[in-house]
């Protein structure tokens, strides 16, 4: 099993910025990717951003240029920095990790970020 501890997430007026903080643990893969989805109400779930341990990243349309996501060098632990936030952004973000390039997910509890002013 792996476990993942999320930390970060808030209420921030637009424009402003947060950073969200995943740390993977327990029975991990050397070969991985982990990143962020995050789900609106109403909606589902949809990516965010993804690394995988050889540093690839792939990000929705939507947050390309705001957003950045990088990870440790034990590749344990993963950033989400997030800038220019709109009130789109508005949702529970889930911390992602699984093994690469094919492997059951395993999910975060979930963390709100709130955009509003």
């Amino acid at each position: 099993q792996v476990q993942l501890a999320e930390s970060g997430g808030g209420l921030v007026q637009p424009g402003g910025s947060l950073r969200l903080s995943c740390a993977a643990s327990g029975s991990i893969f050397s070969i991985n990717v982990m990143g962020w989805y995050r789900q609106a109400p109403g909606k589902e779930r949809e990516l965010v951003a993804t690394i995988t341990s050889g540093g690839t990243t792939n990000y929705a349309d939507s947050v390309k240029g705001r957003f950045t996501l990088s990870r440790d060098a034990a590749k344990t632990t993963v950033l989400l920095q997030m800038n220019s936030l709109k009130p789109e952004d508005t949702a529970v973000y889930y911390c992602y990790y699984a093994k690469w390039p094919y492997g059951s997910p395993f999910w975060g509890q979930g963390t709100q970020v709130t955009v509003s002013s």
